[in-house]
C-alpha cells in the first residue's frame, strides 16, 4: 500500500506535468537550445578551415554552452517521464533500491527523485570515464619495475628521465648526492647504466673483429679506477690523458 494519499500523489503528479510541459515549450521555443542552426547560420562562414580554431572562439563557447543545457534539459525530460510512469504503475513514492518509503516532504522538493536520501546515486561519478583510467592508477608509480627483478623494459621511470634530460628547474641543492659536478649528474638515478650492463663496457672498444683493445678515458672510466674495480690489463690514468 502506497503511504501517500490520492491528493499527495495528484499534487505531485501536477508539478511533473508541468514541468514536462515547460521543458517541452522550452525545446520548441528556442529550437533545441539554437542547436538547430548550423553554423553557417550564426557565423555567416561556409567554413571554418580556413580559420584559426581563435577566430571563432565565441561561437565555438555558445555552441559546447548549447549542447550542456541540451543534454541538461534532455536528461531532466527523461527523470520526468519516468517519475510519471511510476504514478501510472502505482509505485511512485517508494525508493527502487531499497523500497523504502520516501517523504512527501522530499517529494515536494524533487518530484523526479525515485531513491530515498541514503541511496541517492552520487551526482559527482560519471560512468562515462575513458577505458585509459583504469590502466593508468595509480598515477607516476604505476609502470616504474625498479622493485621487479624480472622486468627490465622501458618503463614510466624512463620516460621520465628523457623528458628530464631535457632541463628542469632543479637546482644541485635538491640533488640527490650533494656532490654533483655537473647538472646531467642531478636526473634521477643518473649514473644509471644506458645500453651496457657493466659500467667498463662504456669505455672499453674493439674493432669489427674483437681485437685491438682500446680504451676511451672518459669520466666513467676515472671514476671506475678511482673505484678501484680497475682491471690490471687497463691502462692507468696520467694526468696527460687528462688534459
Amino acid at each position: 500500500m502506497n503511504h501517500l494519499t490520492e491528493q499527495q500523489i495528484r499534487e505531485l503528479n501536477l508539478q511533473l506535468l508541468e514541468e514536462k510541459l515547460d521543458l517541452e515549450r522550452h525545446f520548441d521555443s528556442n529550437d533545441n537550445f539554437g542547436l538547430s542552426n548550423s553554423f553557417i547560420d550564426s557565423t555567416g562562414e561556409l567554413s571554418m578551415y580556413d580559420n584559426h580554431p581563435g577566430d571563432v572562439a565565441s561561437e565555438i563557447y555558445e555552441r559546447e554552452k548549447d549542447i550542456s543545457l541540451q543534454e541538461h534539459a534532455s536528461f531532466h525530460l527523461t527523470q520526468v517521464n519516468e517519475a510519471l510512469k511510476h504514478i501510472e504503475q502505482g509505485d511512485y513514492g517508494t525508493c527502487i533500491f531499497c523500497q523504502a518509503p520516501i517523504s512527501f516532504e522530499r517529494l515536494q522538493a524533487i518530484p523526479t527523485t525515485l531513491y530515498c536520501v541514503e541511496h541517492v546515486p552520487d551526482p559527482e561519478r560519471s560512468e562515462r570515464r575513458p577505458i585509459e583510467e583504469s590502466f593508468l592508477h595509480p598515477p607516476f608509480g604505476r609502470t616504474s619495475m625498479d622493485e621487479h627483478d624480472n622486468e627490465t623494459e622501458f618503463d614510466g621511470e624512463d620516460a621520465w628521465q628523457i623528458v628530464e634530460s631535457w632541463g628542469t628547474s632543479n637546482t644541485p641543492a635538491f640533488a640527490e648526492d650533494p656532490n654533483v659536478e655537473n647538472y646531467n649528474e642531478m636526473y634521477i638515478e643518473a649514473d644509471e647504466h644506458e645500453g651496457y650492463v657493466e659500467s667498463f663496457e662504456s669505455f672499453v672498444a674493439t674493432d669489427l673483429y674483437g681485437e685491438h683493445v682500446t680504451i676511451v678515458r672518459s669520466k666513467a672510466y676515472r671514476d671506475y679506477m678511482h673505484n678501484g674495480e680497475g682491471d690490471p690489463l687497463l691502462e692507468p690514468d696520467t694526468n696527460d690523458d687528462l688534459n
